[in-house]
């Protein structure tokens, strides 16, 4: 174990010295570059003055019409003030810009998004909410990132509630929809009912409130969700309710209405007869002890996904009976990785010119990527990165259940908005190839590193 976290530690140096070295090189991931040809100086009276006039004209009849006549409906921003970065916590609005960029390269080439880096110093939430308000008009979707608990709760419910596109934020969204994802093929596995099946979540940040949310979305019984944090199990007569009401009313609302059977005391107790564990908490092998894994029910799954080192090793956890393990890492069977999630939601959702996302379209999306492995395995509960066709499938999953809810302006077949998603994406990975054929994407200076 100690030579493979010491493996686990030079690989990682390894990769921040890379980092660093060709972020100067580059000087950034990303850049913007002209679609339309140019072929004399006469074509700029066509792109601009005094042809785009008439185009100007014609939006202001309609602002819908610009989701069709400019590129907003295929660009959204990707707005942080970076209180809450990666691993790294609060580092301000620059330092959070090449996190930002590196989220835009990923929605770019899996999912043909165009997303352009927004980070921004504001002093409170409400300014927050004013400066992505006043963003609206350049966009045809908001990703929120890296934005501290419980502010980032607010900013999503309040966005979406006053915005007229889709607004999502990743650390709680996706994380959800791709943790559910990985739960609907272990139930399967296992032979359990989603009705049934008594569901632990072990930390009550971002991506486990929301993960409890869409639980329920998904038909979890919210009598059999229980949510423990740094204090305990989350139940009615914690002393500190009141100050959850005030401060976190999202948790509060859960430590209500979840954990039916009122248990107290520590996640020892409340994984007594759980049959599923989800853990998002404390980096470390010790964080959770892996002998718990004994106090739950038959074939116990166990998703551990703190990073870069999960709660307990995954070795650790099938040794204490474990069915099915997942964790946040590549390198172990099932990783759950929200880079499933947003460039194929985000493609669906640009797609259909969506006005909004919510929990039913998260459920959706969750479900197409687990119907997408076809024999789901203990080693095999969820796609991989590599497996590219997931994200058109994902798309046109998305993007008809829009339709459906009627949150779509733009009206498809199923089949339509896959075809569209498949063109796009495949078009994108297209030119991304021949630019590096040509030598228009310069390769590293010191040739492709593997480790």
């Amino acid at each position: 174990m100690t030579t493979m976290i010491m493996e686990n530690e030079e690989r990682t140096e390894k990769y921040n010295e890379d980092a660093l070295r060709y972020s100067e090189y580059y000087k950034g991931k990303i850049q913007t570059m002209s679609k339309v040809p140019v072929r004399s100086l006469d074509d700029f009276s066509i792109w601009y003055t005094p042809g785009v006039a008439a185009v100007s004209r014609k939006i202001a009849t309609d602002h819908d019409l610009s989701f069709e006549l400019t590129g907003r409906w295929n660009t959204i921003a990707i707005l942080t003030d970076g209180t809450r970065v990666l691993g790294l916590g609060n580092i301000g609005p620059e330092a959070a810009m090449p996190v930002m960029e590196g989220k835009a390269l990923i929605f770019n080439y899996l999912g043909g998004v165009n997303a352009i880096p927004v980070p921004i110093r504001v002093s409170s939430r409400e300014e927050f909410v004013s400066v992505a308000k006043s963003l609206e008009p350049s966009f045809g979707g908001i990703n929120l990132e890296d934005i501290e608990s419980p502010k980032c709760f607010f900013l999503l419910e309040t966005l979406q509630k006053e915005m007229n596109i889709p607004v999502w934020h990743d650390d709680q969204l996706g994380t959800a929809s791709i943790t559910l994802a990985g739960i609907i093929n272990s139930i399967r596995i296992v032979g359990k009912k989603i009705e049934e099946v008594k569901v632990v979540f072990n930390g009550a940040g971002a991506a486990n409130i929301a993960a409890a949310y869409l639980f329920k979305a998904a038909g979890f019984k919210k009598e059999n969700i229980i949510l423990v944090d740094s204090k305990g199990v989350l139940q009615p007569e914690r002393q500190d309710m009141d100050s959850l009401m005030l401060n976190n009313p999202w948790k509060y609302q859960l430590a209500i209405e979840t954990n039916g059977e009122r248990v107290k005391g520590d996640l020892k107790e409340a994984l007594k007869g759980a049959d599923i564990l989800i853990s998002a908490a404390k980096s470390g092998p010790d964080t959770v002890d892996a002998k718990l894994v004994k106090e739950m029910n038959n074939d116990p799954i166990v998703f551990v996904l703190a990073n870069p080192i999960p709660e307990m090793w995954p070795e650790e956890a099938k040794e204490n009976g474990a069915k099915i393990v997942a964790t946040g890492r590549s390198d172990f069977p099932n990783q759950i990785n929200n880079s499933l999630v947003f460039p194929g939601v985000f493609r669906g959702v640009l797609d259909a010119r969506a006005k909004g996302v919510n929990f039913d379209v998260m459920v959706a999306a969750s479900y197409e990527i687990a119907n997408f492995v076809e024999e789901p395995t203990a080693e095999k509960i969820v796609p991989t990165m590599e497996e590219w066709e997931l994200y058109p499938r994902l798309a046109s999953a998305v993007a008809t259940k829009t339709v459906e809810l009627g949150l779509a302006r733009k009206i498809d077949s199923k089949e339509g908005f896959y075809k569209r998603a498949r063109d796009i994406i495949e078009n994108n990975r297209n030119i991304y190839r021949k630019m590096m054929d040509l030598g228009l994407i310069r390769m590293m200076p010191n040739g492709e590193r593997k480790y």
